[in-house]
């Protein structure tokens, strides 16, 4: 039989310290971190933007109780609403994620540390109009910048899908730990704050995944940060956190949720995640196709030039690496958009069919046509070691896809490869500005052009967005 556990309350695990020590006292210098968190802010607010038009997202938005206005609440880009900031954070997380079109970070875990803006600027936008703290923009891209380095040091060593957990989790445990620190939380708080966030671990993938694949995984990141800010607030009162929430005996999240295992760390945090961070630009598609659905924009207009059509197609073969096939090589039916937007043969036939990938494109009246899945039914991944390699190498983060086309006469288009999506750090000189073009593009959604016109003129002047109270900058967002 086992013993007794000791009922002597530990030190907090050193995984707690670790983030407490980083998110109250690490002093950012990084000015490329700054620099990539103000395209991100632009990026990331504009995804949010966009889903506003698709009425699946905005039914889920607004205050819990129809018609509740918040007074002094945070306000939600792109509406009216003025809500409380666990409520806020909710609305403007799920807006970011429901396109799956926010920056990506693929690592032994994967995910969007973008996701953790929802209850950055909730939080920080409240505060302002509530007269409990006067915070300027740059406060928010430094919380950016902390967030996005706990969530992706987290995830470079420690696969949280292999044992059937979301990276969700992540966003909740980054949101808890950078939303206590601007709630001016003590540091035994912000240590109480991360520690309920992992007592609040188990984030199931199923919905992700057939035959369940559901919108779920569309809201799940706004969930999670909102719940951040709520375990935050909480912990602000000064309600006890759970020490050995990761190591205890039996009851621990090691024990229980990751086999045992330990969290490993390949290096310290600071601004590495940010300085990094892969940004989708061209393409709402799961990180893992772009480089493949850049590869079949370029099979679509070769076609074109030699006068083939999809008809005379064979097969496709799509080199690949192995997390790609882990996550989104499917085949049989879809039933729905977040089922198409990870699956990589729709992703690839789209393009080649069209010249075109969009997130309409994944929605049930282009799905219909019948061309579609009798191409996706041609095409099959194959695992390229070396591309797999390349993925985990932190000298080179490839996200590597090369695409084969062999027609039903024998003859063959030659091989297209790409390593580097657009949105990779090595192609930042040729990205950012597609990134602020697809920006404009998403203001054009909402707003009228004096309107947008003064929202980018801000965002484009560093110095100046960064000394911007945080509520003066998200009232330029409202409609």
């Amino acid at each position: 039989m086992r013993g007794h556990a000791s009922s002597v309350r530990p030190r907090p695990d050193e995984v707690l310290v670790r983030i407490a020590d980083y998110a109250t006292k690490y002093e950012i210098r990084s000015k490329q971190a700054y620099e990539t968190a103000r395209y991100c802010l632009m990026d990331t607010l504009g995804c949010g933007l966009e889903a506003l038009e698709y009425p699946a997202c905005t039914k889920l938005l607004g205050p819990v109780v129809h018609g509740t206005v918040v007074p002094n609440g945070a306000k939600v880009p792109g509406t009216q609403f003025q809500l409380d900031p666990v409520q806020a954070a909710f609305n403007i997380g799920a807006m970011i994620r429901w396109l799956d079109f926010n920056d990506t970070w693929l690592a032994a875990e994967w995910g969007h540390p973008s996701d953790n803006l929802g209850g950055i600027l909730a939080t920080a936008d409240w505060l302002s109009r509530s007269g409990k703290a006067r915070l300027v923009m740059r406060d928010v891209l430094g919380a950016m910048i902390k967030a996005h380095e706990i969530q992706g040091v987290l995830a470079l060593e420690n696969s949280f899908n292999r044992v059937g957990l979301d990276h969700v989790v992540l966003v909740k445990v980054a949101s808890s730990a950078v939303v206590a620190q601007l709630l001016g939380c003590t540091y035994d708080e912000v240590v109480n704050a991360v520690s309920q966030a992992w007592v609040d671990g188990q984030s199931l993938r199923a919905y992700r995944h057939a035959p369940n694949t559901g919108s779920r995984k569309s809201w799940a990141a706004g969930d999670a940060t909102a719940r951040a800010v709520r375990l935050a607030l909480i912990s602000k009162t000064g309600e006890m956190g759970y020490p050995s929430v990761l190591t205890a005996k039996t009851w621990g999240f090691y024990e229980v949720l990751f086999k045992g295992r330990t969290f490993s760390f390949q290096r310290p945090f600071g601004s590495y995640v940010m300085e990094n961070v892969l940004f989708k630009l061209s393409y709402p598609a799961e990180f893992h196709s772009q480089t493949a659905v850049e590869c079949a924009m370029d099979i679509h207009r070769e076609m074109r030039k030699a006068g083939r059509r999809a008809e005379d197609i064979k097969r496709v073969r799509i080199r690949t690496h192995e997390a790609c096939i882990r996550i989104i090589d499917k085949q049989g039916p879809l039933a729905n958009p977040a089922d198409r937007d990870h699956c990589i043969q729709y992703m690839v036939a789209v393009p080649i069919l069209f010249g075109r990938l969009t997130a309409s494109d994944y929605e049930d009246g282009v799905a219909a046509d019948p061309r579609i899945d009798a191409l996706r039914a041609k095409i099959a991944c194959v695992e390229d070691k070396g591309f797999t390699r390349d993925y985990h190498d932190p000298q080179k983060r490839s996200i590597a896809n090369a695409l084969s086309v062999e027609f039903k006469d024998g003859r063959r288009l030659g091989e297209f490869v790409c390593e580097y999506p657009i949105g990779h750090r090595r192609r930042r000189k040729e990205g950012m500005p597609v990134l602020v073009e697809k920006f404009k593009a998403n203001l054009a959604r909402r707003f009228p052009e004096k309107q947008r016109n003064a929202i980018l003129e801000l965002c484009l002047d560093a110095a100046r967005l960064e000394r911007t109270p945080v509520s003066e900058f998200v009232d330029r967002f409202v409609i």
